[in-house]
């Protein structure tokens, strides 16, 4: 028995005798114990945090790789919009180019 459980005991004994007093304890015990163990899939415990923590830790970094990634990515893409950008426009002046000569030598 633990403290508090001998010190219910000991205020249990004078009044419902010891053998009562001792299996009510035991009684209490038990019910607590199973209350306990039908619970324990759903309390975290400190290993369970410290897991949490570490792979927690993990996927910031593994993201802020990603990140940086898509971003390295985003800046390619950029400067390839860039780059048709002004293939379109220098196609587009070579045509306008094109019809006004067309246009003012008629």
């Amino acid at each position: 028995m633990q403290v508090a459980e001998i010190e219910l005991y000991e205020i249990l004994k004078p009044k419902i005798g010891e053998k009562e007093a001792r299996t009510l304890v035991e009684y209490i015990e038990t019910k607590v114990d199973r209350k306990l163990e039908e619970r324990k899939d759903v309390l975290a415990t400190k290993e369970d945090i410290a897991n949490l923590r570490a792979a927690t830790k993990e996927d910031i970094a593994y993201l802020k790789q990603d990140i940086a990634n898509l971003e390295i990515k985003l800046e390619k893409t950029r400067a390839d919009i860039i780059k048709w950008m002004f293939l379109f426009w220098i196609g587009q002046l070579a045509s306008l180019i094109a019809i006004l000569e067309l246009f003012f030598k008629r």
